[in-house]
């Protein structure tokens, strides 16, 4: 199936989501649908070949959903999102302005009603028509068109609720101007001050907003715009970085940052990768070590091979790593989702039954409510301003103020908002921490995990093992060129470290006839001018192959010198050719790392394929009991053990390799190594981009404290509304004579969607 993402324009609240999820569900040959508010976009797969995606953009945009699919030109990207960064904000900025100029001018109308200035014109009712009228037409145009345009569809949202509470303020005012005779309040200023409120609301909302996915903003400025590359004749030209192709050969000047994904042939230098691998020392670089894009060259001049570029470059990948996190939600957003889409009918309802319940009902329970003196928190003095409500000579007025009051104050935008944002903000801490979580459905699985699983080699271990000695009668040279010859269409660590060791010999390798893998046992195979089969792996698979293992080899392997080194035995036919030990060193934080997991009440549990002597004096080193580690295990014990683990618990599991890839597609939570193989990395949840381990308790803990802001924001967003609509609907106004006008209803219900943005940014 094909992954496809739009970008979407005109959301504005979690009833925008629900919409837009319904109607790509609807549409044939899509499905697994997920649509983020924050980033304005949606994701989904298409199952069939022949689908129309411009039908499907035509029926998002005729819903007031304009849409296009997603660029992933990397080069274009970084140019297009700075274009679209400032026209965003300049058209913010405009509305800023139109939004103060309206609340200026409205405000100056009480004071010169009130005679504190002496401007009468500023206190002309027909003025403030006039304001009132502009107002609607210009900056409130959008939000009243696309309201009614939602409201008509049959799928009111945020703009439904405001258009709805603008224009009956702006009706009854215009009523009242026009037939006085009604009794209506004038009340111009409300409309006024009520879109100045929300402009400014999604002014500061956006703004927030922006700053949550500026981890992004801050991985594209990692690419620079020019390189110097070197011409044919060895001289030094200036061109633009998405000009570059591979093998061409670039210089890269101290303080300069790499343009590509390259390799040293020429240099020696540190090189600060903190951006894009967590690791926060800079890395010594020399002829032949890979430097990644957006790498920052520090002390010396270096001469490098381009390897990868624009949108294959390890930084392009990272920039849509962090960008597909929003692709896969967790399950607390979902029901959020599902709940806001349903708010706004809600919302709708109850506005209108306050409507009739104070036109109609409210009269006979309390017949001399309004006839009382009450000290209204919203009581004007102003005849040409009145609050809504402040001065209502009848039920009606009162009852269209309550109302107007309760749409306004509604805010599914903050249970929108609610986990989009801190998901954002999460997802782009833990890649600044070289933590890679590939969707934030993952990052809601770490916050309940309890235990957490290691392999071993490459894992807890360098996997860069290297040779210490060899066991045998014959030539050693022999040994290892027979070794070499049949692991080197291998990607183990162990066939590595062979291939490394016959190079430094300069050992010519045999051509390979046959070849099998026998995976997490060894290899075994035929090779040109040898004759028999060659068997290649631990001691335990050579016995069941039938090799004959006399009690001077057995005397090898258990001498207690031997012991903490891995041991490959080698055979031709069923003759014991010799044995070759490697020796791992542990990761410099491996013991670290594990002493503050456990610290954090997580269950350490080592799975290896390597044997017993050799994982137990590993164990020993980092503080673990034997009961906590097996040994000798195939990829499908590791597996078997992680399953029945899962029955009591939620299990994490960290592996490296090709072998690993069973147990950690099976665990609830599977993280990989960034020093292990890709396909460890692609069947990952989470990567760890360094070669270090100390980032998993910080994604851990990460993890734990995302959730608790999410519900933070949830409580907020459900209790901000459960106490302001029934506030809004006059609920203290019989007791107490506390009443709010449409203009301060906006105002909370923008604080509110702010806050819960806020909220997010506070994540540490």
């Amino acid at each position: 199936m094909e992954s496809i993402q739009l970008n979407i324009t005109g959301m504005k609240c979690g009833g925008c989501v629900s919409t837009v999820e319904k109607i790509l569900n609807n549409s044939d040959g899509i499905e697994n649908v997920s649509v983020n508010l924050l980033t304005e976009s949606a994701y989904f797969e298409i199952t069939q070949k022949h689908i129309e995606i411009e039908t499907v953009l035509k029926n998002l945009k005729e819903n007031g959903f304009p849409s296009k699919i997603y660029t992933n030109d990397f080069s274009k990207k970084i140019n297009k999102a700075e274009l679209e960064k400032k026209k965003k904000w300049n058209n913010q900025w405009k509305k800023l302005t139109f939004a103060l100029l309206l609340l200026l001018f409205s405000g100056l109308g009480h004071l010169a009603e009130g005679r504190y200035i002496n401007f009468p014109i500023l206190g002309n009712i027909f003025f403030h028509a006039s304001l009132a009228t502009s107002a609607l037409l210009f900056p409130g145009r959008g939000i009243i068109i696309n309201g009614f345009k939602s409201f008509f569809k049959n799928r009111p949202d945020m703009d439904s609720l405001v258009a709805l509470g603008v224009m009956s303020a702006y009706s009854t005012s215009l009523l009242s101007l026009i037939f006085p005779a009604t009794g209506f309040p004038c009340f111009f200023n409300e409309p006024v001050m009520l879109l100045g409120f929300i402009l400014i609301g999604r002014f500061l909302e956006e703004r927030a907003r922006y700053q949550t996915g500026s981890s992004i903003g801050e991985l594209l400025d990692l690419q620079p715009e020019m390189a110097n590359i070197y011409t044919e004749d060895n001289q030094i030209k200036l061109i633009r970085v998405n000009t570059l192709r591979p093998n061409q050969e670039i210089q890269v000047l101290a303080g300069d940052r790499v343009p590509a994904d390259c390799v040293v042939t020429q240099g020696n230098s540190y090189v600060d990768v903190s951006h894009i691998t967590g690791e926060s020392k800079p890395i010594e670089v020399k002829g032949g070590d890979n430097l990644s894009c957006g790498s920052l060259n520090l002390n010396s001049t270096l001469r490098l091979k381009v390897q990868k570029v624009g949108g294959d470059s390890s930084l392009a990948k990272l920039v849509n790593l962090i960008e597909s996190v929003n692709a896969r939600k967790p399950r607390i957003q979902r029901i959020a989702d599902e709940i806001a889409g349903k708010f706004t009918y809600f919302v709708l309802f109850f506005a209108t039954l306050t409507f009739f319940f104070w036109w109609q009902g409210a009269r006979n329970i309390w017949p001399d409510l309004l006839s009382h003196n009450h000290n209204f928190i919203t009581q004007s003095s102003h005849t040409l301003h009145s609050s809504l409500g402040s001065n209502a000579e009848n039920f009606l007025s009162l009852a269209i103020q309550l109302s107007i009051a309760v749409l306004v104050i509604a805010c599914p935008c903050a249970l929108g908002l609610a986990t989009p944002t801190v998901i954002t903000v999460a997802s782009g801490k833990a890649a600044k921490k070289g933590v890679l979580f590939k969707g934030g459905d993952k990052i809601e699985m770490a916050s309940k995990i309890n235990h957490i699983i290691f392999d071993k080699t490459g894992t807890l271990t360098k996997g860069k093992p290297f040779i210490v000695d060899y066991k045998n009668n014959d030539d050693h040279s022999f040994l290892l060129r027979i070794a070499a010859s049949l692991e080197k269409e291998s990607r183990h660590p162990i066939a590595d470290a062979l291939m490394q060791e016959a190079k430094k010999q300069n050992l010519s390798l045999f051509p390979i006839k046959k070849i099998f893998t026998h995976s997490g046992r060894g290899i075994s195979g035929e090779l040109e001018s040898i004759d028999g089969l060659i068997n290649i792996g631990n001691i335990e698979w050579l016995l069941s192959k039938g090799i004959i293992i006399d009690s001077e080899a057995k005397k090898v392997i258990e001498n207690e010198e031997t012991k903490t080194y891995t041991i490959v035995g080698v055979s031709i036919k069923d003759k014991l050719l010799g044995f070759i030990f490697l020796g791992d060193l542990l990761r410099d934080d491996s013991i670290k790392t594990v002493q503050n997991l456990r610290e954090n009440k997580f269950k350490i549990n080592i799975l290896s394929g390597d044997r017993k002597q050799t994982v137990l004096a590993l164990a020993k080193k980092i503080g673990c009991k034997e009961s906590e580690v097996k040994w000798d295990l195939l990829p499908d014990m590791k597996l078997n053990t992680i399953e029945s683990l899962k029955i009591n618990s939620k299990v994490a599991m960290i592996g490296d390799g090709i072998n690993d890839v069973p147990a950690l597609a099976s665990s609830d939570l599977g993280i990989a190594v960034g020093s292990g193989t890709q396909i460890a990395k692609s069947n990952a949840d989470v990567v760890l981009m360094g070669d270090q381990l100390n980032g998993l308790p910080y994604a851990f803990n990460l993890a734990k404290k995302t959730i608790r802001k999410i519900k933070q924001n949830l409580i907020w967003a459900f209790g901000y509304n459960l106490l302001a609509i029934p506030l809004a609907a006059g609920i203290l106004f019989p007791k107490y004579g506390i009443l709010l006008t449409p203009s301060i209803a906006a105002l909370l219900m923008a604080i509110s969607s702010i806050t819960v943005v806020i909220n997010a940014l506070s994540l540490d």
